[in-house]
Formats: C-alpha cells, sequence, structure tokens
C-alpha cells in the first residue's frame, strides 16, 4: 500500500511539476506533511494546498469542486437540519409548508373564514281577520344558517369592468374604465377632466383637447390676429371666432365653441416637443388613426388611400342626434366626433363649424403639410388629406402603448 502511495505521488509530483511555474515557491514545504513517514493522501492534498486547493471538510474533494463544502444531512441538504418538525415526511429545510396546509390549501391556515348564507329558515304562521272573515297565512324568517367558505380575492362590484364572479373578498382592484385605458375612464389635464373610451386596442380622448398650455406647463401662444396666424411658423392655439378674426360661417361666441368644440391647433404646436397630451397620450400619429378607422371596418387599402375612403366609418365616429353635443352619426364607436370646423392657414379666418371636423395626426409630409382625417355632415364616410403646417384644427389624444 505504501508502496503505491509513494508511486501515486511521485507521478502526482512529477505532474504538478510542469506547473511549478503558476505556484509559490514554499522553501518550509515538507512532502511528508502528516510526519507518519509515508507519502498518502494527506500528503498529497498537502501539496495541492501550496497549488491554493483546500478540501476544508476533508472529504477529499477539493472545495473549488465540491457542491457541498460540509456534509449533507438526511433530507439532502448541504450543512441542513435534518429535521422534521411536522413529521409530514418532508425535512423542514426543504418543506413548502413546516406545519399543515388548511381546506384553502394555506399553509397554518385559519381555513373557510367568509361566511355565505346557506339556507334562511322560515315559519309559516296565520292569523283570522274578521272583518274579511278568512285567515291571512304568513312566513317570517326565524333563523339563518351560513356556511364558510374559503376567501377569493377579486373585484367584488358586478358595475367595475374587471368583476370577478367567483371572488367573494374585494381586494380593491375593481376598474370602472375601459380596459384599453388601464382602467381609468377620465383624466385630468390642464384643468380639465377628459372622458376615455377604449376602441378596438386603442384609448382615445373622447373629447376635443381643449388645453392652451404644452404639458411641462408653458403657454401655448393664443388671440393670434388673422395676418398672426397665417405667417407664424410657431406653435398657437386657437378658439373658433375668438378676438376679431374673420369669422366666415359657425358661431362667433367663442366661450360656447371653447366648451363645445375645445381649441385648434397648428401643426407647429403638434410637433413641439414640449408635448400637446398629458403625461401616457400623445397626438396620434397616420397611421394610428388609420388603426382606429380599421378597427370600424376600413380596409387596410382604403384606409392607405387619400380622399373619400372607407363606408360608414364617419357615421360611427359622429357624435349621434340624441347626444349633447349632437351631430348626425351613430357613434357606435364612442368617439364622438363633433364638428369643430378650421382655421385658414391663408388668411387665418374661420368657417366649416357645424358642416365638418378636421383633426390632426403628427405625421408630417413633406415640410409645410401634415396628415388630417375630417368628417363631413354630408359624408358616411373619412377623408383623408395632407393639409398645412398653419391651418388650425381639432386634436385629440390617444393613449401610449
Amino acid at each position: 500500500m505504501s508502496r503505491c502511495l509513494i508511486l501515486c505521488a511521485l507521478t502526482l509530483l512529477g505532474i504538478f511539476g510542469s506547473f511549478t511555474l503558476h505556484a509559490q515557491y514554499v522553501s518550509t514545504w515538507d512532502p511528508d506533511a502528516d510526519g507518519d513517514n509515508v507519502i498518502g493522501v494527506s500528503d498529497l492534498l498537502a501539496l495541492l494546498g501550496v497549488f491554493e486547493e483546500v478540501d476544508s471538510d476533508g472529504d477529499g474533494i477539493f472545495d473549488s469542486q465540491d457542491d457541498c463544502v460540509g456534509v449533507y444531512d438526511a433530507c439532502g441538504v448541504c450543512n441542513g437540519t435534518g429535521e422534521d418538525s411536522d413529521t409530514d415526511g418532508v425535512c423542514d429545510d426543504v418543506d413548502p409548508c413546516v406545519g399543515a396546509l388548511d381546506a384553502c390549501g394555506v399553509c397554518n391556515g385559519p381555513g373557510p373564514t367568509v361566511p355565505v348564507i346557506d339556507e334562511i329558515v322560515y315559519v309559516t304562521d296565520s292569523l283570522f281577520v274578521p272583518p274579511l272573515g278568512t285567515w291571512y297565512v304568513f312566513s317570517y324568517a326565524v333563523d339563518t344558517l351560513y356556511t364558510y367558505v374559503c376567501p377569493v380575492q377579486g373585484c367584488t362590484d358586478a358595475l367595475a369592468g374587471n368583476f370577478n364572479l367567483a371572488a367573494n373578498t374585494d381586494d380593491g382592484s375593481c376598474t370602472y374604465g375601459p380596459a384599453q385605458c388601464g382602467g381609468i375612464s377620465t383624466v385630468t389635464f390642464g384643468n380639465h377632466t377628459y372622458a376615455l373610451v377604449g376602441i378596438g386596442s386603442q384609448c382615445w380622448f373622447r373629447e376635443n383637447l381643449r388645453s392652451d398650455n404644452y404639458r411641462n406647463g408653458d403657454v401655448i401662444p393664443g388671440n393670434l390676429s388673422d395676418s398672426q396666424w397665417s405667417s407664424t411658423t410657431s406653435g398657437a392655439q386657437t378658439v373658433y371666432g375668438e378676438g376679431v378674426s374673420s369669422v366666415y360661417s359657425g358661431s362667433s361666441d367663442e366661450t360656447a365653441n371653447l366648451a363645445k368644440y375645445g381649441r385648434l391647433y397648428n401643426w407647429y404646436a403638434v410637433n413641439d416637443a414640449r408635448g400637446l397630451c398629458p403625461t401616457g397620450f400623445h397626438v396620434p400619429t397616420d397611421g394610428e388613426w388609420m388603426t382606429l378607422e380599421m378597427t370600424l371596418g376600413m380596409t387596410s387599402s382604403q384606409a392607405n388611400a387619400t380622399g373619400w375612403r372607407g363606408t360608414d366609418q364617419g357615421t360611427q365616429l359622429k357624435s349621434s342626434p340624441s347626444e349633447a353635443p349632437a351631430w348626425n352619426g351613430t357613434n357606435l364607436s364612442g368617439f364622438s366626433g363633433l364638428p369643430g370646423g378650421n382655421r385658414s392657414a391663408s388668411g387665418g379666418f374661420f368657417y366649416g363649424e357645424g358642416h365638418y371636423g378636421n383633426w390632426r395626426t403628427s405625421t408630417a409630409v413633406g415640410t409645410v403639410n401634415a396628415w388630417s382625417h375630417s368628417l363631413y355632415s354630408g359624408n358616411e364616410d373619412v377623408y383623408r388629406l395632407d393639409i398645412n403646417h398653419r391651418d388650425g384644427l381639432s386634436v385629440r389624444c390617444v393613449r401610449d402603448e
């Protein structure tokens, strides 16, 4: 045995001789590290210790290769306790429940705790009513029997959009707006609360934007004269009929127009990095408008065309005669489009209120125009055209995806 160990040691020493450049020289190293006058395994381990290999738990496996520096307990856990305090045959170290699962599957839980009515016990009685010469038979409850069931967390309000019929414990998660809008039904921005509507996969403002400030609070210039409006290349907003501007058609009551139709914006305001819409929303691209139209049944080839496109998508987008404010559509989409009119790029005058609504997109066409989408009183479809940056158009906001 000792001869084999000596040969093995010499062999190993020969092998490691090729690695002497990588080890630190230890002048006091003794080949017979354990002092038993035999070069054995412990001596070899001591030799390898010179090369920074250690077997600290003495199991014959160097720590660098040992998957357990220590010992496995009876449960197979490295340096574990080996205890099974709940005597379920699973050691505590790896037991998902040290104890017992209740009837609801909760570790050491109280079991069913939510009371539900199982039965109401009624008693029937009678009373003779002399004036009527007859017996009056009646029943009344004398007891209520309950059954306790496991709690099921969720929204318990049947009026909420995410009502969970199986839930018996409300967890405060009820939402009352469209799912596309994250469960909210309104957004407050610039001291005005906007209604929201979910259409297909998108969440839209249900009314035109009316803010006179950018998202960061900076004022959007307004009250421009006709000449100022038609010449500016900066962001600007206006209310139909404001100031002394020319009004070719529609009302010049700017207070009523603001309340009904919101504001009109040039493309420079839409394109401003400060943002027209609140956080989480933006002015839609031309593509997002086309997605809206295709959701309502327009084909892709129709959506990508210019001029009048589609079938009845315009009617679906217009507010209906029974709504306030009203138009001549069906509003099957919930978009509630209104004829807010336009402010001309060439003369700064107002025209078209009550006859058509024209909405800006954020998608430019060349250097002076951008795509817009329009609804007209006399048409059921939707008009798509590129329009001058200085024209004043309505704006809707759409939720970020």
